[in-house]
């Protein structure tokens, strides 16, 4: 019998999305399916601090089945948090992320809080020991992509949570579907390609949170789902 796996998008502090989304996802791929979450749970959307809290209990009571990959937004916290405290060499750009393209700003209310150094160490601490990919075989899972000019074993962590190009534009094959977001699909569905797939459609901007479904014998996704239904796979962006 397969073993499915639901992967899901950027999330943006969108709780309603989130869960209206899992819920789908458990009745569209059983409520044992693997869950690999692809990163940026926090920033522009209302609430972050309920999906962090979220995915932290779902990992607690499900830790051999709930993934959840480090993004760049929860980077960017965590060495927001660690420049205030002086623990670390102020590298962050913070005033981008507390504007309105960086999101910030909703993320510390979420909290009730005025700086990344307030947040909840137990939230930081989960943030800062995310995984950086999750690899089953047939799709190689990252926030943002990978490098073309390296191996997957030689992946950086700039490459796995930053890149844009050259992985966007890249058309050799990785030995793996690519499955990431960070790049939000200007069309509001998922960009399906040889080599990768973009899952991030757009939640943090007023699109949908979408999920892929896979099984372990094949490479291309069986569905997708966002959290308000099915996506017909004809409708893609490839």
């Amino acid at each position: 019998m397969a073993e499915l796996t639901c992967a899901i998008g950027d999330v943006h502090g969108h709780i309603d999305k989130l869960t209206a989304l899992l819920d789908l996802c458990a009745r569209r791929a059983g409520a044992d399916a693997r869950l690999i979450f692809i990163g940026d749970y926090v920033d522009r959307g209302p609430d972050s601090r309920a999906v962090v809290a979220h995915l932290m209990d779902l990992q607690q009571r499900r830790p051999d089945r709930v993934v959840c990959l480090r993004g760049n937004h929860e980077a960017v916290v965590v060495a927001a948090a660690r420049e205030a405290l002086h623990t670390l060499p102020g590298d962050v750009d913070t005033a981008l992320w507390l504007s309105d393209m960086g999101g910030g700003l909703d993320t510390l209310a979420s909290y009730g809080v005025e700086n990344a150094a307030q947040l909840p160490a137990e939230h930081l601490d989960w943030m800062a020991a995310l995984p950086l990919f999750y690899d089953d075989g047939r799709h190689y899972f990252a926030h943002a992509g990978v490098h073309p000019d390296r191996t997957l074993a030689e992946q950086q962590e700039d490459d796995l949570v930053w890149i844009r190009e050259p992985f966007l534009s890249h058309v050799g094959d990785f030995g793996r579907l690519v499955v990431h977001g960070h790049t939000p699909v200007r069309a509001r569905i998922p960009e399906l390609r040889a080599n990768r797939l973009n899952i991030d459609t757009g939640a943090g901007y007023d699109g949908p949170l979408t999920a892929a479904i896979f099984d372990d014998r094949r490479r291309d996704p069986l569905a997708f789902l966002t959290n308000s239904g099915e996506i017909r796979l004809d409708a893609l962006v490839s």
